[in-house]
């Protein structure tokens, strides 16, 4: 045939059979700027969030670098003081727009969040009931209720209507039990809960239990996405997978060398995040049984710390620490991307909202919560509405 499409079609027939050094291969060129896009991104110690990069949406003129700016928890924008003792657990709902801390007080609290200004004002303060310390909370998948629980030796579990604060269910099977952790499954039907005397129970809403496996002693829950399956990390230092039903199966995934303290999954269900006594924070991957990093410069002895994936992409990792300080690092960096500094003792808990990425919230034995925004958010220092003001709060790349 004729004309240009007929000899660009000859030559890419011709191509098949030429090697590269014979004739380029076609788009030769943007394959090999895309290539070289890929692999700034991959050296972008803080690669932004919000967007993904190619050769579209990228300048030529200078290397990718994502800017923190405007998008990323840099600072201390509010400081939460309605607790009076040691505040041990935050986490945000899966809807972004609450959040729940746990305090040594015996009190838990419930925060509506403002998405525009990435602060919370108070909505329930709950304490009907609660014997003692609130060391965890745990949110339904519809973030309409708030599952609560105690320290090691507290055999209680309680369930709150999150709209009226009204409690709906208290759980106690034996003074002598220990519930000291909690799940609910993917779609908010049932829960498991547990504790280090031996106790490991499947729940249904009412607080009966439906299944119980005997002589499993855990100190942290998860369950997997299949909703089927709950990851529980035992006195043993390990994570086991235990499938209730028919047929029951227990299976190990993880061995570590000392306790693990507390894990989280991402919401791939591919990632586990550790919390290990005296060795800091490990991730895991779980479908390769391996240990992918381990994170440094997080100082955790034998307190009990909570720690969070954190990102549009989950491409970040957050947690607490003993030196006062909460570290935050890429997944793929084992060094400290950032140190927020502003608590005063041990930050025992981090939770990044799942829906809005720009903030961040921690809680500390220093009896204060801190709401961490980007440095375009109001900076909370700079008002005199509080005497807590006067605590320095700051972001320091490392």
């Amino acid at each position: 045939g004729k004309g240009i499409t007929s000899r660009s079609h000859v030559m890419e027939r011709l191509q098949t059979f030429l090697p590269p050094s014979v004739m380029l291969p076609p788009r030769r060129l943007k394959s090999l700027l895309g290539q070289a896009v890929e692999m700034q991104t991959e050296k972008c110690p803080c690669h932004d969030m919000l967007w993904e990069t190619n050769i579209e949406n990228v300048s030529l003129l200078s290397d990718h670098s994502c800017s923190m700016s405007g998008t990323f928890p840099m600072q201390t924008i509010q400081i939460l003081t309605d607790h009076c003792d040691e505040v041990w657990f935050c986490k945000f709902s899966p809807d972004g727009l609450k959040l729940a801390t746990g305090c040594k007080d015996s009190t838990a609290i419930i925060w509506d969040v403002d998405p525009h200004n990435l602060t919370v004002k108070s909505r329930h303060v709950l304490e009907d009931q609660l014997n003692s310390g609130v060391s965890f909370v745990e949110w339904s998948p519809d973030s309409k209720l708030l599952l609560v629980g105690g320290s090691e030796d507290h055999p209680e579990i309680y369930i709150y209507n999150v709209d009226e604060g009204k409690l709906i269910v208290k759980m106690s099977n034996s003074a002598e039990e220990s519930l000291s952790c909690a799940a609910f499954n993917k779609d908010g039907t049932k829960f498991v809960c547990g504790g280090t005397k031996g106790q490991f129970y499947l729940c249904n809403l009412n607080g009966q239990v439906i299944d119980s496996w005997e002589g499993v002693r855990v100190n942290s829950l998860a369950f997997r996405s299949d909703n089927k399956t709950v990851l529980a990390a035992d006195t043993h230092h390990r994570i086991r997978g235990y499938v209730f039903g028919n047929p029951r199966n227990d299976f190990k995934l993880i061995q570590e060398q000392h306790s693990i303290m507390s894990f989280s999954l991402n919401s791939a269900d591919r990632l586990a995040l550790l919390n290990i006594t005296s060795q800091g924070l490990h991730l895991w991957d779980l479908e390769n049984k391996c240990l992918v990093r381990r994170f440094r410069g997080i100082t955790q002895g034998s307190f009990k710390i909570y720690s969070c994936f954190g990102g549009v992409h989950e491409s970040f990792v957050a947690s607490g620490s003993e030196d006062h300080k909460v570290y935050i690092f890429h997944i793929k960096r084992d060094e400290p991307l950032a140190k927020l500094t502003g608590h005063t003792k041990t930050v025992n808990c981090v939770s990044w909202n799942p829906v809005y990425p720009a903030m961040l919230a921690s809680c500390s034995d220093d009896t204060t919560v801190r709401i961490w925004g980007p440095k375009s958010t109001r900076n909370y220092e700079s008002d005199d509405c509080s005497s807590s003001c006067s605590s320095s709060s700051s972001w320091n790349m490392t």
